[in-house]
């Protein structure tokens, strides 16, 4: 208990003196990608990027070529964090949507930049730790509604004229997510949309009923 209350008090003291900005003249560039276009391959290391709109996915692959998504990285989030410490990049990076990625060189990052990258790295550190949860502890069911909820604040989705969230995505790139294969995936997405929770089309998915599947998240 008297560990979790010093974490409280650290924490709070964090965001209470953290710079809000980061100093610019860190950046060295701001580069476009379109859609599906690798923006870092496994290797040298060098430069720290920041999403500044769309949506970036972190992947891999095992060695039987099955790729495996580590992360989404959305608008004010980082990756190639490993320039920080100077060692190789193990993953690939690549453009979800039309995005706008800040590449910023950590020689040129004062205190108060360290600072702020190190903050979101925590928090980034922090979701890890709930997907790799998901991934062992959760039924494939519980991981493929964990996952609908987590793309539903990206710029993967939109809002319907109703309401709904839909979400753009395929079984394939759902399978990399939750650690699973297409074709389960897709059986568990059936189950899904029978019980009305979700309705399915090609590349895309509705949530017709949030509440429901943050039920399914938690089982």
């Amino acid at each position: 208990m008297l560990l979790s209350n010093n974490s409280k008090t650290a924490t709070q003291t964090t965001s209470r003196t953290a710079p809000s900005k980061l100093d610019r003249s860190s950046f060295v560039d701001t580069v476009s990608h379109r859609p599906g276009s690798v923006i870092l391959y496994p290797g040298k290391s060098d430069m720290l990027y920041r999403v500044s709109s769309g949506l970036v996915r972190i992947h891999t692959m095992d060695d039987d070529g099955n790729g495996l998504t580590l992360r989404y990285v959305k608008p004010g989030d980082y990756f190639g964090e490993e320039a920080l410490a100077g060692l190789d990049r193990q993953y690939f990076a690549e453009a979800v949507t039309d995005s706008s990625v800040d590449v910023m060189n950590p020689a040129l990052m004062t205190a108060e930049d360290n600072l702020i990258v190190t903050t979101h790295l925590v928090r980034t550190l922090e979701r890890a730790y709930e997907s790799i949860y998901r991934l062992v502890g959760k039924r494939l069911r519980a991981r493929i509604a964990g996952e609908l909820l987590e793309l539903k604040d990206t710029a993967l989705a939109s809002v319907q004229p109703g309401g709904e969230t839909m979400i753009y995505a395929t079984h394939d790139e759902l399978a990399a997510a939750v650690g699973s294969v297409r074709e389960t995936v897709t059986k568990v997405v059936g189950e899904l949309s029978r019980e009305g929770v979700i309705s399915a089309g090609y590349g895309k998915i509705t949530l017709n009923n949030e509440a429901a599947l943050a039920r399914i998240a938690a089982e």
